[in-house]
């Protein structure tokens, strides 16, 4: 669904590659663990220790590559459509290889990964069915994909993009797209994928602590996280 008809902010909007170049600077101090990383803690699939290779998509400043290679992941590659944002990944250094294009036509080998990840990408995304086919497409027999970004319904019922404040002190939203989780679900099984895992995260008092003006939002669900399995 199109993003305008939640929108309460009226922020003025980039494109993904604008945004996310002009964010970088501060992406760090602002974008909180417990929107992904907690969640993909809590996941029970897959076992990330034993996966051989994984792709990162959308891999941006690092955060998750690091988090793989804290989980025990070997060999990490990465793919993201910013260049300034595979600067900061590149300085981080938990990705063995990265790649500056786009998540939904990677050009990378068919077959190649047992682990896929994706965080915070799919609101970005104006369809989702070209993300799953093309990791389906690179993702080796018997692979994983995990996928953790926004609840739609947080989305919706906040009214809030995804946004940054810029140098100048303005907020600017980059382009968003309200994707239900009906949405995920029929894209990736109509690419091959089945469904392994979902979980979804409410804002509970560590969101609370961290953004009291979300109290109003108390057991709304702000994250979800899929994840699916290629079976053959």
């Amino acid at each position: 669904m199109e993003f305008e008809g939640f929108d309460a902010r009226g922020y003025r909007t980039v494109d993904v590659r604008t945004g996310y170049g002009e964010w970088v600077s501060t992406y760090e101090d602002t974008v909180r663990d417990e929107m992904d990383i907690a969640v993909l803690d809590d996941l029970t699939v897959p076992q990330w220790s034993r996966t051989t290779r994984a792709l990162d998509l959308g891999c941006g400043t690092g955060r998750t590559g690091a988090w793989l290679r804290r989980h025990g992941v070997p060999a990490i590659d990465g793919i993201d459509l910013t260049p300034e944002m595979l600067a900061a990944a590149r300085a981080r250094g938990a990705h063995d290889t990265l790649l500056e294009g786009d998540v939904t036509d990677t050009g990378l080998p068919d077959d190649t990964y047992d682990l896929l990840i994706a965080s915070l990408i799919d609101e970005h995304l104006p369809d989702l069915t070209p993300l799953y086919r093309e990791a389906f497409r690179v993702a080796a027999p018997n692979a994983h994909f995990a996928l953790v970004g926004l609840h739609p319904h947080f989305i919706m019922a906040s009214g809030m993009p995804t946004h940054f404040t810029n140098a100048a002190g303005e907020s600017i939203a980059i382009s968003t797209t309200v994707h239900l989780i009906s949405d995920h679900l029929t894209a990736a099984l109509s690419t091959g994928w089945r469904l392994a895992e979902l979980r979804e995260a409410v804002v509970d008092d560590r969101w609370i602590t961290l953004k009291p003006k979300w109290s109003k939002y108390r057991h709304h669900p702000v994250s979800a996280a899929y994840v699916f399995h290629k079976e053959k």
